[in-house]
């Protein structure tokens, strides 16, 4: 134990910024950060997201001019979220080797291809129905969705995306996934599992967003944000199907179970700042209520110390680019 005050006074190394600088412990880089970006097919100009303030959907066309300004302002890292105009029972057009997943995944590695390209995998974005899966007898088949899940990522792959995200919550996706790449030759490209997604009211403006909103709920398969103990077993058991890369989401209401998750496995985790908490931040500083560069500065370095090695962040471009 140190000596007591005054010979321990540990705002000795708190005097000057360069002081502080010195011995912070937990420092947020560009290395840290991915952008997630929406895209649209069949519009000709961006669309504003009201709830999103600051955040558009991207037409389709004009992504290698975003992608590149993007790659210039000094962003590593992409996750692509499509809002598809063909839209059926299962979401079909999601593993179509011409469908847009495809479409973004390539257009986005000939604007950059040094960026790392992470396409969303699931199909909430690309069903009628707005779930993330095939319905059958009102409930989400989980053995045929993880079949089409292999094949989006497989087409996915093929397109050039560097790392595949799954973020359907189907029990055994990871395996599936897994096992689909190696077969299709793709046994080097990694899963990022979205191991450990809650239930959370704080993904309505996302919605919005992705075009994904639906009658009723996703209950029956993200998590009860009530659940610690699940959450761990939800991404315990993704890693033994495979998964090179762990995710918690949402961020901020959840930073225990990152932090116990960070004590219980080795591989990189990630976390995602998702679009309530992003809105939050915006409505709040708009009101004059808080400092945006200040909170999503000190939120930021909250998902680092907790445990996070990679932060998906509707900031990101902007914190990489003016330094915040």
């Amino acid at each position: 134990m140190a000596p007591p005050f005054p010979i321990t006074r540990l705002r000795r190394l708190r005097r000057s910024e360069a002081l502080r600088g010195m011995v912070r412990e937990t420092m947020v880089t560009a290395h840290d950060l991915i952008q997630p970006i929406f895209i649209e097919e069949g519009i000709d100009d961006p669309l504003p997201i009201a709830e999103m303030p600051g955040v558009s959907r991207i037409p389709e066309r004009k992504l290698p001019h975003v992608v590149e300004g993007l790659a210039r302002d000094g962003v590593k890292a992409l996750m692509l979220f499509g809002i598809s105009h063909h839209k059926d029972a299962s979401g079909s057009d999601a593993w179509n080797r011409d469908g847009l997943v495809a479409r973004m995944v390539r257009g986005a590695k000939r604007a950059a291809p040094e960026l790392v390209v992470i396409p969303d995998v699931c199909f909430c974005e690309y069903t009628d129905h707005g779930h993330c899966g095939v319905i059958e007898h009102d409930h989400v088949a989980n053995d045929i969705t993880i079949d089409n899940l292999a094949r989006q990522a497989v087409t996915a792959a093929d397109a050039g995306a560097d790392m595949v995200a799954p973020s359907a919550m189907m029990d055994g996706q990871v395996a599936a996934i897994r096992n689909a790449l190696d077969q299709a030759g793709h046994p080097d490209t990694p899963i990022m599992a979205y191991s450990t997604k809650f239930a959370s009211g704080f993904y309505g403006p996302f919605r919005v967003a992705a075009g994904c909103e639906l009658k009723g709920d996703r209950k029956t398969y993200q998590m009860d944000p009530m659940n610690g103990r699940e959450a761990l077993r939800e991404s315990i058991q993704d890693e033994a199907e495979g998964a090179d890369m762990l995710m918690v989401k949402p961020g901020l209401a959840y930073l225990d179970v990152l932090a116990r998750l960070r004590e219980r496995t080795l591989l990189p985790l990630a976390v995602y700042q998702v679009s309530g908490e992003y809105a939050m931040i915006k409505f709040a500083a708009a009101a004059g209520a808080v400092n945006e560069q200040v909170i999503v500065r000190e939120t930021l370095g909250a998902f680092k110390r907790a445990g996070a090695d990679l932060i998906l962040s509707y900031f990101a471009r902007d914190v990489i680019r003016e330094g915040f």
